[in-house]
């Protein structure tokens, strides 16, 4: 890494005295005394292989057995950053001390209950979050994942409308249950039969595989979303209940909406009856400089969606909508019951981490952090032809490449010189690497990480790019 090109950027105010900032790295030795051995290696892949279903994405040849902030360490000390955040999930790193002493202390009183029955971990959630949140997205249901988040909200959307039709983006991702499957357009979709009837999506906003662009090359996203709601009126019976979308579209190559593309959404959502729901599993908690990703816009969801980082790395989900809706579910005799719902252990780490975020001002560190990481991979994008564009916002990040065999060519590479970040291999998409640390990496986590993937186009350039 040429430290002359990033130090620079990262020795702002931002980032005082980071070039002389302690190196990270333990030796194999602490970390073996830390850690149990684990097994044989051979004998773990062994096992993996005869009972674990093989899935599309295969394992990652990397087995951690201690986790700590956005280090993992496996058996033999070999470090690596994780800039995935797990899955996108540990939004304050791996083993934080408070999430885990609230873990170990509600699990000594409470653990799962009946799903009627309330405890004060899940009122002590509702506070955090109504202090977080409008009057507006005051009430609240406590579920697991995203997917069940997106089920839960379907449901409440045509039970308030009456109707059954649901909208999303084209390259949009909702999970992997019945209904959130068929509102994914992104992946996943083959092979399994029909989905939910009534699906339809809109054209995602990304001026990089956009055919709609004006005379002067500019992109004309109005004209495209007018047209996208064309084609669904035609296609409609008459019964659109639901638009769901990401306010940044992760999975779908780090998608930004562009700017007044929300309140446009919701103009063409309430003429049509329809309840705009916005699904935060990746976005939200201060991940991208507000505390809520839809907050850069003017308006307010009919349901906002939690999941992923409201558990930092805990099976959590929040759906959040109205007083008047929650009202009309109400006296329509809406049911959606999970085993899971109310947890008090989950409920208590959500209400941690909602304290956590606005104690130490997270929306302003994910501002501050990502600046300079983002200044960091916009360095990059200047240094080789083979990164078409840096996107994302707060420490939600990406790099656009060239095609998926340069995105995956690249993130190998990474992987290998001990950085973790995802590669979404869409052909239409080109490769684009998602880059989400949590939000309480270091500067010399970062710095470190910018060394890596600079080491790691090198590499590229050298072995694989061809113009």
């Amino acid at each position: 890494m040429l430290l002359t090109d990033i130090t620079p950027i990262i020795g702002g105010p931002a980032a005082p005295a980071l070039a002389k900032a302690a190196p990270l790295t333990l030796t194999a030795e602490i970390i073996r005394a830390e850690v149990s051995p684990g097994e044989d290696s051979e004998r773990f892949w062994k096992v993996a292989a005869d009972h674990l279903v093989p899935l599309k994405a295969p394992w990652l040849d990397f087995v951690p057995v201690k986790a700590e902030g956005t280090v993992l360490w496996d058996k033999d000390g070999r470090e690596m950053l994780d800039f995935t955040s797990g899955q996108m999930s540990s939004l304050l790193g791996h083993c934080h001390p408070e999430i885990t002493s609230t873990i170990l202390r509600t699990s000594q009183t409470l653990d799962h209950l009946f799903s009627s029955m309330l405890s004060p971990p899940v009122t002590d959630l509702c506070t955090a979050l109504a202090d977080l949140l409008p009057v507006e997205l005051s009430k609240f249901i406590f579920l697991s994942t995203g997917s069940e988040t997106v089920e839960c909200a379907l449901k409440m959307a045509k039970m308030y409308t009456g109707r059954w039709e649901v909208v999303g983006f084209s390259t949009g991702y909702h999970g992997m249950s019945a209904g959130s499957s068929g509102a994914t357009f992104v992946q996943g979709r083959a092979g399994f039969g029909p989905t939910m009837p009534g699906n339809y999506l809109l054209p995602v906003p990304d001026p990089l595989t956009s055919p709609f662009h004006r005379s002067d090359g500019s992109y004309d996203w109005q004209t495209e979303l007018d047209y996208g709601w064309n084609l669904i009126d035609r296609q409609s019976t008459g019964n659109l209940a639901a638009c769901i979308i990401e306010p940044i579209v992760s999975t779908g190559g780090m998608v930004e909406l562009p700017h007044g593309y929300l309140e446009a959404l919701k103009t063409h959502c309430e003429k049509r009856g329809m309840l705009l729901i916005i699904d935060e599993a990746q976005t939200g908690m201060a991940r991208t400089g507000d505390m809520f990703a839809y907050q850069a816009s003017t308006i307010i969801p009919d349901i906002l969606l939690l999941s992923k980082t409201l558990g930092a790395g805990l099976p959590l989900g929040a759906v959040c909508t109205s007083p008047v809706i929650s009202a009309r579910l109400s006296e329509k005799g809406y049911m959606y019951y999970t085993t899971h719902m109310n947890d008090p252990i989950v409920c208590a780490v959500g209400a941690k981490v909602c304290e956590i975020v606005k104690r130490e001002g997270m929306v302003r560190v994910a501002k501050e952090k990502g600046g300079v990481f983002k200044a960091g991979l916009e360095k990059l994008n200047e240094k080789y032809p083979f990164i078409r564009q840096v996107r994302g916002r707060g420490l939600m990040l990406a790099l656009h490449t060239t095609s998926p065999s340069i995105g995956a060519a690249l993130s190998d590479a990474a992987f290998k010189r001990g950085l973790n970040c995802n590669l979404v291999p869409l052909k239409e998409l080109g490769g684009t690497i998602r880059i989400v640390p949590p939000l309480t990496v270091s500067y010399t986590e970062i710095e470190r990480g910018l060394a890596i993937l600079d080491e790691s186009c090198q590499w590229v350039m050298k072995s694989v790019w061809k113009e």
